[in-house]
């Protein structure tokens, strides 16, 4: 016996409807991580913003702190371009080019917020600290240091993401003045030989 006309089949959805369920279940995590942080953030309530069954969200990421990362990794994933930007010239400009592009990141309101969602639920959650350490430490950082090819060029890349993002938060998360309405150049042009020393100085 045949199933009445445009009666879906059990199993699998199709690739395409998979897709885009998983990155809707995605978006609607990034915006849940990034009203509520992560600790009162839960798979029902990403399930119920993405408008699916909360199995749903456990089939295609498992649990709230897998959802977490791939969110997290979704959002950094402009900054993991930083690498590329350390290595696009001479050694001896790569502070101005490694803050001009982390500000950069940061200055752009499509990745500010997913951003300060991340550093929000980093500082006041371990579990979310975890996460977001892996993603800096194994994705961004070393891609420095092997750009660098210096002695200690771990250290000096954890040095130089401390200064920047030190002073990102103080600029967008916590908005301290006159720093967070300071001119983006004269941040720059303040932050980039301290980079500079981290990454290069004896």
């Amino acid at each position: 016996m045949t199933g009445a006309p445009g009666a879906r089949r059990r199993g699998r959805p199709p690739r395409a409807e998979s897709a885009d369920t998983r990155d809707r279940i995605l978006a609607a995590a990034r915006e849940e991580f990034s009203e509520r942080g992560y600790e009162k953030t839960s798979v029902r309530g990403v399930a119920k913003a993405a408008g699916v069954d909360p199995a749903l969200v456990h089939h295609y990421f498992g649990t709230k702190e897998q959802v977490f990362e791939e969110a997290v990794a979704v959002a950094f994933a402009p900054a993991l371009d930083a690498p590329e930007a350390v290595a696009a010239g001479p050694l001896d400009g790569v502070g101005e080019r490694l803050a001009r592009f982390i500000f950069g990141v940061w200055e752009n309101p499509a990745t500010r917020a997913p951003l300060l969602a991340i550093v929000r639920s980093a500082v006041t959650n371990d579990t979310a600290a975890a996460v977001f350490r892996r993603l800096v430490a194994g994705q961004l950082l070393r891609r420095i240091a092997v750009q660098l090819d210096l002695p200690d060029a771990e250290l000096r890349a954890e040095l130089a993401a401390a200064q920047l993002v030190g002073a990102a938060m103080m600029r967008y998360v916590i908005k301290l003045e006159p720093l967070a309405s300071a001119d983006l150049e004269q941040i720059v042009a303040r932050l980039a030989p301290v980079v500079q020393h981290h990454l290069t100085a004896p």
